[in-house]
């Protein structure tokens, strides 16, 4: 049967009307299953894990997945995603930080070094298990700078696809495969002891001074290294000398393979100018006149902080006090703490955060003035320059064997000669802390250097004064 159509004006304008609702009611149902559709996509984990903090992501199926990240000063956000399997994972990288960071899959396969301000679009390839991309700058993956990528199907939610811990935040270490000491052992044959002996200020009134920034393996105790970053190759760093009103330009040359700076307490300048952080290759120039006396600590201030100083980038700078008296012997002392990483390697930035150090010296090294002791003569008068570079153990400084007369700390005599005769067991010093004591040994023998938190003497801070020509038997304190 053929249909016919009414002719009827009236009746072609009520068709018309309900072509038009037709069309309106499939349009509705069309957008109703485009909307689930959607919905169903985001439900398969098409996106980032961390939606709070800003990723965007596109992919399914095999196809590249993208995701916007931010580098900053130490973080990566978001610090975790949630990709499919087989897929390629595509990152528009922006460092937001005040230094370069990089983004690479397991630490090798992203984008290069990104200068702050910089972004750049660069591929981790393709995933199919549970695992991490991080900054590879030496500390920063330790201070937490690491992207957990988890895949649907993969790892257990929290543990990375090789079992190596957390798959996000900041990564685990508990020290297993850490270099160890052995704090009964004696240097090797050949060793020498770094030099304690302080040498007079230097005549004039401006001290121009060139400083190296490097990383290095060095011996910290009999059979274990560890490449520390150091100033001029040395832990500590070169003891600067000068008086009140001495002008000091130090140029700081940086010959590492990352950023650092220097920070001298004795100065008075902003902390964005000469104390900013210079990549390899560059140099600055520090200026500053010393205006207060005292003993004061330099270090590395690149973030984070804690690692550059807990690998070995400090010093002790030394302002004379007016009027500083003679005396026949003048030494400097330095105690820091060793948080040992793997043999050969940086140390610990985990160990450093929980305050667990591996030992504490004096003058970068395991117990190195037990065997090499500090040669003196009965009754001449001798002055130690002690500072507490930490980064986070106290000291309380003691020579076994004598009294001090003189104690200076933190730029002021606490005690001196005078008819109240007074005496002093201890220069007691917080980290960053300094001063000096002054002392006579009365009668030939050994005279071990400690510090009075006896804990810490059996793990490496000990040493010996030998006063007078007699035979040295080890300290036994």
């Amino acid at each position: 049967m053929v249909a016919t159509r009414e002719t009827d004006p009236r009746s072609g304008r009520r068709d018309e009307g309900k072509a038009r609702d037709g069309l309106i009611v499939v349009a509705i149902f069309a957008s109703l299953v485009a909307l689930l559709v959607a919905v169903v996509g985001v439900g398969f984990g098409l996106r980032a894990v961390d939606e709070a903090e800003g990723a965007t992501t596109t992919g399914a199926g095999g196809e590249p997945f993208t995701v916007d990240v931010e580098l900053g000063d130490l973080f990566v956000k978001p610090s975790s995603i949630q990709v499919p399997a087989g897929s390629e994972v595509i990152v528009n990288v922006m460092n937001h930080g005040a230094m370069p960071h990089d983004l690479k899959l397991g630490g090798e396969t992203g984008t290069p070094m990104i200068d702050p301000g910089g972004q750049v679009t660069a591929s981790l390839g393709v995933v199919s298990e549970s695992t991490e991309a991080w900054c590879t700058v030496p500390g920063h993956k330790e201070a937490g700078m690491v992207l957990a990528i988890e895949v649907a199907g993969g790892a257990a939610e929290g543990e990375s696809a090789t079992g190596a811990g957390p798959a996000s935040g900041v990564a685990s270490d508990d020290g297993a495969g850490g270099a160890v000491i052995d704090f009964s052992a004696t240097a090797p044959e050949g060793f020498t002891p770094y030099d304690p002996t302080l040498q007079p200020a230097p005549g004039g009134t401006e001290h121009t001074i060139t400083m190296r920034a490097t990383e290095t393996v060095i011996e910290v105790a009999p059979g274990v290294t560890q490449e520390l970053w150091t100033f001029d190759d040395k832990v500590p760093g070169p003891v600067l000398r000068g008086k009140v009103g001495d002008l000091f330009t130090i140029t700081l040359v940086n010959e590492g393979k990352m950023g650092h700076s220097i920070d001298l307490h004795a100065s008075k300048v902003a902390w964005n100018d000469e104390m900013r952080t210079i990549e390899p290759g560059e140099s600055l120039v520090y200026q500053f006149q010393a205006k207060y006396a005292g003993t004061y600590m330099y270090h590395c201030g690149t973030s984070p902080a804690l690692h550059h100083i807990g690998n070995g980038m400090f010093g002790a700078i030394i302002v004379d006090p007016p009027e500083l008296a003679p005396v026949d012997h003048e030494y400097v002392l330095v105690q820091s703490e060793l948080y040992l990483g793997p043999e050969g390697q940086p140390g610990d930035l985990t160990k450093m955060q929980d305050e667990d150090f591996d030992a504490v010296v004096f003058n970068g090294y395991v117990n190195q003035y037990k065997d090499h002791p500090i040669r003196v003569e009965p009754g001449e008068r001798v002055r130690v320059w002690v500072l507490d570079a930490g980064p986070s153990e106290n000291s309380a400084f003691h020579i076994v064997g004598t009294v001090f007369d003189t104690v200076y700390k933190e730029g002021t005599y606490l005690l001196q000669p005078d008819d109240r005769q007074g005496g002093a067991q201890v220069l007691d010093l917080q980290p960053a802390q300094g001063g000096f004591v002054e002392f006579s040994f009365d009668e030939a023998g050994l005279y071990p250097i400690v510090t009075h938190k006896f804990a810490n003497v059996g793990k490496g801070a000990l040493g010996l004064f030998q006063a007078g020509d007699v035979e040295v038997t080890g300290g036994g304190h």
